[in-house]
């Protein structure tokens, strides 16, 4: 199975407001950047997208180690998905589950590969995250007035 790295990232002026998101696909020493933006949107949905956008953009199944500097993605990847989905999609305040949309589609398309999920600090001099920073906020404008 082919082994790849990820590194993603969303973000957001206002929030919400127009957001960008940003992931850098690196595999056999080729380095594949994406990116996108939505004129109204929330940082939380840009980081969801960032990392599902990355993962359909590999054509087989894959090895995959992601990282995210979002502690929403790797925490309700990782963690509370397991009860939302036990609780019929809501929260522990009872309250349905926001970007419930992204979620389920993180759900699929990263059931068709093996993914290590991983946080690394922002803003903390990893140049690939800092790429993907970059990705993500050169798709953020606001739009002219």
């Amino acid at each position: 199975m082919k082994h790849v790295e990820i590194y993603t990232d969303g973000a957001c002026s206002g929030n919400p407001g127009p957001g960008g998101w940003g992931a850098l696909v690196i595999s056999e020493g080729m380095e594949d950047e994406l990116c996108g933006g939505e004129k109204n949107t929330t940082n939380n949905r840009m980081e969801l997208t960032a990392v599902i956008r990355a993962l359909e953009h590999l054509p087989e199944s894959c090895s995959v180690t992601l990282y995210t500097d979002s502690a929403y993605v790797k925490n309700g990847v990782v963690i509370w998905i397991h009860n939302w989905m036990k609780n019929g999609w809501q929260n522990s305040r009872k309250e349905p589950v926001k970007n419930q949309d992204l979620w389920l589609r993180l759900l699929e398309i990263s059931a068709k590969h093996t993914v290590s999920w991983n946080w690394v600090k922002g803003h903390a001099g990893n140049r690939f995250n800092e790429r993907a920073d970059q990705l993500a906020k050169a798709r953020c404008k606001p739009e002219p007035a």
